[in-house]
């Protein structure tokens, strides 16, 4: 997808079978991957990742290796693993320190302070990311908190924290960042649920990208750990954006319903997999209905259960 001599290319998200918003965007001056995280839910449905969603998190990672290998600049909009690579090993991320070398090396970080707006876990895996960082040597991190930065004729600008969903959210705080070029702009806006919070809302719409990446609203989490008044209110914003922006391009929690699309239509919004012209893959959503219609293994189920006891980590799940 172009937009101008902006090149977009979703690497992976919800419609692509595993929990991410990883996206690689081009300019005539930078290459930048957004979030080279990628995770599955260790529990959906009281049940754990079923094997196709082993064999997806396993083409992501594939993916976004290759992607940063071409990237100059990557972002951590916040430390949750779906939005960046951790340097432990672990098969629901499939990445280990080797990964973690290929894809942070020689690259330019912008990323979420840990010093400010930020909760105590996010803190924690914000300490070990930039010890980590200054180990690899080659690599420059950039706290990216309400900043910008010119590369060429290409300007990447970061928001103030912006609520991980509503305000006062348990989960922290995140960044949205914009990347301009010529007369247009595009807006990656992560985890903001919607957004929910009106705040995080005229930001965006202050912006006035040409283009907006946004993750929807947890309709699966609605009156449980989310309040239903809040996922109606994200709902309600998202279509305010869609009316405002040329392109939506939607992903992220609102695609682990797999009734999302009952509750916002638009001529204008996208997912990751129409934009490369597949079919959407919704497999966390479905993930009951996969364990009826094909069963895992006695093997596969070993490999899960000894995996949990962590009595089994280097062993990948026997999914082939």
């Amino acid at each position: 997808m172009r937009v101008g001599r902006i090149k977009v290319t979703p690497v992976a998200d919800e419609s692509l079978g595993v929990r991410s918003m990883c996206i690689f965007v081009e300019t005539p001056d930078v290459k930048i991957l957004f979030d080279p995280g990628v995770s599955l839910a260790p529990r959906r449905y009281g049940l754990p990742p079923h094997p196709l969603e082993f064999k997806a998190v396993r083409e992501a990672r594939r993916r976004i290796l290759h992607y940063a290998e071409k990237a100059d600049v990557v972002t951590v909009s916040h430390y949750h693993l779906d939005h960046y690579t951790p340097s432990f090993r672990s098969w629901y991320e499939w990445t280990d320190e080797e990964t973690y070398g290929r894809i942070y090396s020689d690259k330019v970080i912008l990323a979420k302070s840990i010093e400010e707006h930020i909760n105590y876990n996010q803190k924690k895996r914000g300490f070990v990311f930039r010890k980590k960082i200054e180990e690899i040597g080659s690599a420059k991190l950039l706290y990216f908190d309400a900043s910008r930065l010119l590369f060429g004729s290409t300007l990447i600008e970061a928001s103030q924290p912006l609520p991980h969903g509503p305000e006062g959210s348990k989960l922290g705080w995140v960044l949205a960042f914009t990347v301009a070029y010529g007369e247009y702009k595009l807006t990656y806006a992560p985890d903001v649920q919607g957004p929910i919070s009106k705040r995080a809302l005229s930001y965006i719409l202050a912006v006035k990208p040409d283009v907006l990446i946004v993750g929807g609203p947890p309709l699966y989490l609605s009156g449980r750990k989310v309040r239903r008044e809040d996922v109606e209110q994200g709902l309600e914003n998202l279509r305010e954006l869609t009316h405002n922006i040329k392109y939506v391009i939607l992903s992220h929690h609102i695609l682990r319903d797999r009734e999302w699309n009952n509750r916002i239509l638009s001529h204008n919004l996208l997912l990751f997999s129409s934009i490369l012209g597949s079919n959407e893959k919704l497999l966390e959503a479905n993930r009951d209905l996969l364990y009826e219609e094909y069963p895992p293994s006695e093997r596969f189920l070993k490999w899960i259960k000894e995996y949990r006891k962590a009595k089994d980590f280097n062993n990948p799940p026997p999914i082939d």
